[in-house]
C-alpha cells in the first residue's frame, strides 16, 4: 500500500512537471501567436488582396508582415523560414536586391529550403536572370512539389509570378 502511494504520487508530479513544460518553447505557447505566425498571416492577406487586384492594401500587409519578421528574426536569428518570407516580404515591396540577401542567407543555412528556392528562381526571373532562375529549378528537380512546377511555368513564361 505503501509503495502504490509513493508510484502515485511521482506519478503526479511527473504529469505535473509535463503540463508546464508543454505550452512552452522559443518561439512561444501553442495559445501566443508569435512574430513569424503573425507576418503569415498578414502575407496570407496580402496575397489575397493580390488577387483581387488591391494593390494598396496588399503593400501594407507586407509592410506589417515585414516589421514582424525583422523582429522576429532579432530574436531568433537565422531560421530559415523567417528568411524565406523576409525575403519574400521585401521582393513584394519592390526591393529586390535585400530580398535577394535574405534568401541567400537562408540558403547558407538550408540550401534545399523549398520556399527559398522558387521565391529566389522568381526573383531571378523578375531581374532577367534566367541562368540563376534555372539553377534553382534544378535544385527543386527532385523534391515532387508544386513550388517545381510553378517555378518551370514561370521559367518558361507560362506563367506570370503572382507571388
Amino acid at each position: 500500500m505503501k509503495k502504490n502511494l509513493i508510484i502515485s504520487l511521482f506519478v503526479s508530479l511527473l504529469l505535473t512537471a509535463n503540463s508546464f513544460s508543454a505550452g512552452s518553447s522559443d518561439t512561444g505557447s501553442s495559445k501566443t501567436k508569435t512574430q513569424y505566425d503573425m507576418a503569415v498571416t498578414h502575407i496570407k492577406a496580402a496575397k489575397k488582396f493580390e488577387e483581387k487586384n488591391n494593390l494598396d492594401k496588399a503593400k501594407k500587409r507586407y509592410e506589417k508582415a515585414q516589421k514582424l519578421l525583422l523582429q522576429s528574426n532579432k530574436k531568433f536569428p537565422n531560421k530559415p523560414n523567417t528568411l524565406n518570407y523576409l525575403g519574400f516580404t521585401t521582393r513584394k515591396l519592390g526591393d529586390y536586391e535585400n530580398g535577394e540577401k535574405y534568401y541567400l542567407q537562408g540558403l547558407a543555412i538550408d540550401p534545399s529550403h523549398v520556399g527559398i528556392n522558387e521565391y529566389l528562381g522568381e526573383l531571378y526571373v523578375a531581374t532577367n536572370r534566367h541562368n540563376l532562375a534555372v539553377e534553382r529549378l534544378e535544385v527543386l528537380s527532385s523534391c515532387n512539389c508544386q513550388e517545381y512546377q510553378e517555378l518551370k511555368d514561370i521559367i518558361a513564361g507560362k506563367k506570370v509570378s503572382k507571388y
